[in-house]
């Protein structure tokens, strides 16, 4: 009998650590539950993260947008003025501190206008480019290239690189 107690406490040893084993598996496999829950939870933030980052760098453009063409519409508006101003000095002026003072405003105002990101679109001679330029009419040319601006009809301007009025203009065929 005594073998057969031998056998049976070692038999029960065996059944305790078969057990211990299984319940150290089992507490291995929870953790892992547990960090995978974690990692969801870091999956989670960094996505909440990232579209926290979008959304500021979003509202930082659209604030910087907003600034800088909050002008635009009255700019647009005095882009008539600039032109009528344009054709006023064009015609003769029998005074000529009359003429000068006036060229001086009008430079003064060109000057404002130029600091808040006005600028000319250059088209006379240029290469026929339907982002700056709204071709009017089309006329044969043995001087200029085929498709080369020949004559500006009215001046296209920029604010702040964003097209508010294309130049009208002629190409040469």
């Amino acid at each position: 009998m005594s073998k057969e107690k031998a056998e049976k406490v070692v038999k029960e040893e065996i059944l305790e650590e078969e057990n211990k084993l299984i319940e150290e598996e089992i507490k291995e496999e929870e953790p892992s539950k547990e960090d995978e829950k974690d990692k969801e939870e870091d999956q989670k933030f960094i996505r909440l993260m990232a579209e926290f980052q979008n959304y500021k760098k979003r509202v930082d453009k659209e604030k910087k947008d907003t600034f800088a063409f909050a002008n635009e519409k009255i700019v647009t508006e005095l882009l008539d003025v600039i032109d009528n101003f344009e054709r006023a000095l064009e015609t003769e002026c029998e005074n000529e501190k009359f003429y000068e003072g006036m060229k001086l405003i009008f430079d003064q105002f060109q000057g404002v206008l130029k600091k808040a990101g006005l600028e000319e679109i250059e088209a006379m001679g240029e290469e026929f480019n339907p982002t700056y330029h709204n071709a009017i009419m089309t006329q044969d040319s043995d001087e200029h290239k085929s498709g080369h601006v020949i004559n500006v009809m009215q001046k296209g301007y920029k604010l702040k690189n964003k097209v508010i009025r294309p130049s009208m203009v002629v190409v040469a065929n």
